[in-house]
């Protein structure tokens, strides 16, 4: 019996276990969030002194998050339990905002990323060569270089998968093939034929000496594995951690979750988009109907920043320096070019907002159209107006979205924002077989972006992502290609689809998107 079947004979005799868990965790949390509070109405009507010293705390916080710099959305939503519960309001932003954790995680993350840039070869040339070709795609190529430490790269070649289900069959066999090292960090790891297989192969591999590393985000312990699975992995040979383990302890630490998805096999190729490690994402198993989803199979030059991404996550809590030597681009990986190719990461620490700059980007220079897929739609005050402005300059706007959701609250939230999108000229279209997960930016034939990065505020600021930035790549052509096949598979929604709506989930909608910059 393989490890993999292991691993799921396993996990079905443990669900019981894992949701026991959560229980656990949810109550830890809620204790205390009960001992804050109790703490906080004991001492307030304990002590008039407290009381006042409680009111100019609260005065100070909301100066203090008025003044912040950062997104305009999210500080008015953490204003409303402020307004609500004036005191406790802001006592309770001040225990989940004001943490070292995150702190400390940033300036790891900046020293990671300084020590990279020692063995990323500099690629001055290339990034001149596309301002040349293109003084729109030069500057962003600029921005992402010096704010994301994401080098522009030719000698690069791009295959797209319009569905994880073929996406998944190369990636078999390109685990297969591997013969020095395999890097793998997902969102959601779930048993099934999808990770069984995977865990099989990898398990193979560790026993002729290849380097395997396997890592996965903490909220999986909550639902999908339990916390020993490293260790299970381990004693096959194969490096495992989780990101962020969930403890039951208040910490913003937690809101920052690992949304990438990334596969690098002997600096050769990597492969990202949304596909995770589960059997929905491969319509091996229905979960809302057929699931559209999308990736790509990076092959050249471009594969570095792939490596030293997985890296800098993997060492964020190491002790020991990283041998980063031994990963350098090897020359035969270099392949002819085709356009250009830009690997760039989000980190939802510091004041960079790269995700959201990269879509921007789009929207605000397109001449002719901007072809967008995504899962939710819960965009902030500039990409909607970046949305709407981009229509009425003339520009052809249409966004693809699930017509069977995975979330329905998440769904209601998004239509809230349905009638400023259509009255303004945008064009939506819901996926009538199923879910859309794909993460896609297309634009006038010349310009696209696939990854991990969705339309809310969770890929935007407060998840870990990363994406692929594309100019004049074969597969853009491609890419539009699948977009307008979708398409015809979709429903156009209409300006008075909404009104149709029971008021229950309109009402239900509209007092979501009071705290959606804090979901």
């Amino acid at each position: 019996m393989g490890i993999g079947e292991k691993v799921n004979q396993m996990l079905g005799r443990l669900k019981t276990a894992i949701y026991g868990r959560f229980a656990m965790i949810l109550l830890g949390f809620l204790a205390q969030l009960i001992l804050l509070a109790v703490g906080y109405f004991f001492l307030r009507n304990y002590s008039y002194l407290f009381y006042v010293l409680f009111l100019a705390i609260s005065a100070i916080v909301v100066i203090y998050i008025y003044n912040a710099p950062g997104n305009p959305d999210l500080k008015l939503s953490w204003m409303l339990p402020i307004a609500i519960l004036p005191v406790f309001g802001a006592i309770f932003y001040m225990t989940i905002v004001m943490q070292p954790g995150t702190t400390v995680l940033y300036d790891r993350l900046m020293t990671l990323s300084e020590n990279t840039k020692k063995y990323v070869v500099p690629r001055g040339d290339t990034r001149d060569k596309l301002r040349t070709e293109s003084p729109h795609m030069g500057q962003l190529a600029h921005y992402l270089e010096k704010y994301d430490n994401s080098p522009v790269y030719d000698n690069t070649q791009m295959k797209y998968y319009s569905l994880g289900d073929s996406q998944f069959v190369d990636m078999v066999e390109e685990l297969k093939k591997a013969e020095k090292y395999i890097f793998m960090e997902f969102f959601i790891v779930s048993g099934g034929q999808m990770l069984g297989t995977v865990l099989d192969i990898l398990k193979e591999k560790a026993k002729q000496g290849v380097e395997v590393r396997f890592m996965y985000d903490g909220t999986n312990v909550l639902w999908n594995l339990p916390g020993f699975f490293p260790d299970m992995l381990e004693a096959e040979g194969i490096r495992c951690k989780m990101f962020a383990p969930i403890r039951p302890i208040f910490s913003t630490h937690y809101n920052n979750r690992d949304h990438r998805k990334i596969l690098v096999i002997d600096g050769k190729v990597a492969f990202t988009g949304g596909i995770n490690l589960a059997d929905e994402y491969i319509n091996e198993k229905e979960r809302f109907g057929h699931w559209k989803d999308v990736g790509a199979m990076i092959s050249g030059d471009a594969v570095e920043r792939f490596t030293y991404m997985f890296l800098e996550m993997w060492d964020v809590d190491e002790k020991e320096p990283e041998a980063y030597g031994k990963y350098v681009l090897p020359p035969e990986a270099s392949l002819s070019s085709d356009g250009y190719v830009i690997p760039y990461s989000v980190c939802p620490l510091g004041s960079e907002r790269v995700g959201q700059m990269v879509y921007l980007e789009i929207l605000n220079t397109a001449h002719t159209y901007v072809h967008i897929m995504t899962p939710y739609l819960i965009p902030d005050y500039q990409l909607l107006t970046a949305m709407t402005y981009a229509v009425k300059r003339g520009v052809e706007v249409v966004i693809l979205m699930p017509h069977i959701p995975d979330k329905k609250y998440a769904f209601l939230l998004a239509k809230t924002y349905y009638n400023q999108l259509l009255e303004a000229g945008v064009r939506i279209c819901e996926y009538e077989p199923g879910f859309v997960h794909a993460k896609v930016f297309i634009s006038d034939d010349v310009k696209a972006v696939v990854g991990t990065v969705n339309l809310d505020y969770r890929s935007l600021f407060h998840h870990f992502e990363c994406g692929v930035v594309l100019y004049r790549n074969s597969q853009i052509g491609v890419m539009e290609r699948d977009f307008q096949d979708t398409l015809e598979k979709c429903i156009e929604v209409k300006v008075e689809d909404y009104q149709k709506l029971r008021l229950r989930d309109r009402a239900i909608g509209r007092i979501m998107r009071l705290v959606a910059p804090l979901m």
